[in-house]
């Protein structure tokens, strides 16, 4: 398994800078464009496909060199089950997932993302892979005894939130002006610096990032469910692919469902990364309904 996170030569060469690195990629690292409908059988004949990842563990992220979490390991089943037996990985910023899908710089995402009406405009969305909920991440003893959104709200703490996630989108609803963070490791930073006095995130990812750092001056609240306008919102999250490949998004589901109507099967394949029962998907909360905004 491959992880590409660096440019051709004639891309780095028109970078002014490390921070323009991100927006470069999207023009310089592209997978080939195929027939809608074709990329499927593309895949198979080439015998490797090219996802694009934010490096949120334990989702998807890059270990030792090598592409790795729940979402990869999930890919590596259906994916060779579809006879692709190579998942390369090109990293990204998590808010440049879905453009980058567009731009054609990899074939799908892995990165658990959040099945929403908006992303649901740009993009097409495997059945719901992973249930989670929210979490926070306080300055130990969480002084400002902050327990969900409503309460950081309330409270005026400084919040850090992930470009583009779930999270980001719970503070701009409730008025909370969020700082935003690249990475999970930013946002850990963003606390531990004083610059943020929480960081919000899927309850998993923060727990994986606490016990991965247990010298790191932070806390993790229990879990919840945020409520937005008196709604509670259903966490649920899958791979992402263009609404120009429907083979491959079906194909996909199909292989999928296999996996996710057999617990011991799915805890076998993301057990180790944290992962339980809690999160195994709930067959009521569908794409569909998910993408219409019904749930």
């Amino acid at each position: 398994m491959t992880v590409t996170n660096s440019l051709p030569r004639r891309c780095v060469a028109v970078l002014a800078g490390a921070a323009l690195v991100g927006a470069a990629l999207v023009g310089c690292t592209r997978t080939e464009v195929t027939e809608p409908g074709q990329l499927l059988d593309h895949l198979r004949e080439k015998g490797s496909i090219t996802v694009g990842f934010a490096g949120e563990a334990p989702y998807s992220f890059e270990e030792d060199g090598q592409l790795t979490g729940a979402t990869v390991a999930l890919h590596r089943e259906i994916f060779g089950a579809l006879g692709i037996e190579t998942v390369d990985g090109v990293q990204t910023e998590f808010g440049a997932l879905i453009p980058g899908l567009q731009a054609n710089r990899f074939d799908a995402v892995s990165a658990g993302m959040s099945i929403l009406p908006k992303r649901c405009e740009q993009a097409a969305f495997s059945e719901p892979e992973f249930m989670y909920t929210t979490a926070l991440m306080v300055k130990p003893g969480n002084p400002l005894n902050l327990t969900d959104m409503q309460s950081v709200q309330a409270s005026g703490a400084k919040m850090a939130a992930m470009t583009g996630a779930i999270e980001s989108d719970y503070a701009a609803a409730l008025g909370i002006g969020a700082t935003q963070v690249a990475t999970p490791q930013d946002g850990m930073d963003a606390v531990t610096s004083g610059r943020a006095d929480v960081f919000a995130l899927t309850a998993i990812s923060l727990n994986w990032l606490k016990n991965h750092n247990p010298d790191a001056a932070v806390d993790v609240t229990p879990s919840f469910v945020a409520v937005i306008d008196g709604k509670p919102q259903v966490g649920a999250g899958g791979t992402v692919f263009r609404t120009s490949d429907p083979d491959l998004l079906a194909a996909y589901n199909t292989e999928l469902a296999k996996i996710t109507a057999d617990k011991d099967r799915y805890l076998s394949i993301v057990g180790k990364f944290g992962f339980t029962e809690r999160e195994l998907p709930d067959p009521k909360y569908t794409t569909a309904k998910l993408c219409e905004g019904e749930i």
